[in-house]
């Protein structure tokens, strides 16, 4: 089955090249290319993609907005957040408003292949010592639990024991394979259990489990426990 990609970027050079990576491959296409966030929604409404790749900084319409109007219109396209670096003080944001992770503008073409298809496919490709960097850095816009001002979230008591074992090892970036090996599970089974919490919390992956947990008070930037 061919995957639809929609290119947001107000850089044509950017475009072309990465038009050039996904039309060498016969499971992709490029349904179409937006120079601004604004564009990108209304292409994202019309074109239908399966993924998007956003960029953050654009006129008219920022990649964080354009991300959350995409996700808030309930559209099923997964959107990839491109940056030029990977702690851009906006990338969180966009992480929040429903992408599905991120990757950096001068990431080799097989990992552009690779995350467009997990991506796709249902997973984040937001690796996962970058997702612990990225949590760590920005923790100041994180509720403190030890404050008192981070009430714990109802959704928390629709999930098992085992459930929410699994959710704190997410939640500290740890893949399927580590969680397996540290439950003494097998990775079937985790991913049994991941589908389940996302299900229950009403998430779309696997970044927006680890923003609920850290959000929520079920971990802390650093807690390496």
């Amino acid at each position: 089955m061919t995957i639809g990609v929609l290119l947001v970027d107000d850089q044509p050079l950017l475009r072309l090249g990465f038009r050039m990576v996904l039309e060498s491959q016969p499971d992709l296409t490029v349904v179409g290319e937006a120079g601004d966030g604004a564009q990108g929604v209304s292409m994202t409404r019309t074109l239908r993609p399966d993924v998007v790749l956003m960029d953050v900084r654009m006129p008219v319409l920022d990649g964080i907005e354009a991300t959350r109007q995409i996700v808030d219109a309930g559209s099923p396209a997964r959107i990839l957040v491109l940056t030029t670096f990977n702690l851009d003080e906006y990338v969180f944001a966009a992480l929040r408003a429903g992408a599905s992770g991120f990757l950096l503008k001068d990431v080799p073409p097989a990992d552009l292949l690779t995350g467009i298809r997990a991506v796709a496919a249902g997973d984040a490709v937001v690796a996962p010592n970058v997702t612990r960097r990225l949590i760590d850095a920005f923790a100041g816009h994180l509720p403190d639990p030890s404050t008192g001002r981070s009430p714990v979230d109802e959704r928390l008591h629709r999930l098992t024991d085992r459930e929410r074992e699994v959710l704190v090892e997410v939640a500290r970036g740890r893949s399927n394979a580590e969680i397996a090996l540290s439950l003494t599970v097998s990775e079937a089974t985790v991913k049994t259990h991941v589908g389940r919490i996302l299900g229950k919390l009403g998430l779309r992956d696997r970044v927006q489990v680890v923003v609920f947990a850290y959000e929520a008070g079920v971990v802390r930037p650093g807690d390496d426990r």
